[in-house]
């Protein structure tokens, strides 16, 4: 395995929900380069299935994206707070309900190839109307559907976020295994 050793770290922009460093690197044969780094903390993404078999999605529009985009709720990990703990604040957040049974399903790297931005991904169930509502600068659209109805928005490329095509699959799955609703 090749290992860079970072020779240099120079942050270039701090801003609210990312940074942006510039890190010069040694490979173990010496040859030097510049990496690119966006630096987020970890965060969180639910997939929560009602008893009914309806999952809750979010439409929002997204900035990067120049687009509306149908997601799973999803949040950053705040200071402090565990995932498992942001996973219920998100839930209740963006959809108004809580989970009485939080399954996490999977945790991955977004974009290791420039960002340091972990997601931790769980399966919300046992869901019951909670408080809660969406911070000030988030417009959020509910769509409930359907686990087999959100997979055919994916299958159709109607469904363009990495995070809940994931979420999707695997909870899919992970009901299949247990016997659930999907």
């Amino acid at each position: 395995m090749v290992v860079e050793r970072t020779i240099e770290s120079v942050e270039i922009y701090r801003g609210r929900v990312v940074s942006l460093r510039v890190d010069t690197v040694e490979r173990p044969d010496g040859f030097r380069t510049k990496r690119e780094v966006v630096v987020h903390g970890e965060a969180v993404a639910v997939v929560p299935v009602l008893p009914d078999g309806q999952v809750i999605l979010v439409r929002q529009f997204r900035k990067p994206a120049e687009a509306e985009l149908i997601e799973i709720p999803a949040g950053g990990v705040e200071p402090g707070e565990s995932p498992e703990t942001c996973a219920r604040r998100e839930l209740a957040e963006e959809t108004g309900f809580r989970s009485g049974r939080l399954v996490q399903l999977a945790r991955f790297y977004l974009a290791p190839g420039y960002s340091t931005e972990f997601m931790h991904l769980y399966l919300a169930l046992d869901l019951t109307p909670a408080d809660g509502q969406p911070e000030a600068d988030e417009r959020i659209e509910l769509l409930m559907m359907p686990l087999a109805e959100a997979i055919g928005l994916v299958e159709r490329d109607e469904i363009r976020d990495c995070k809940t095509i994931a979420g999707l699959l695997l909870a899919r799955e992970f009901l299949r295994r247990e016997g659930g609703l999907a």
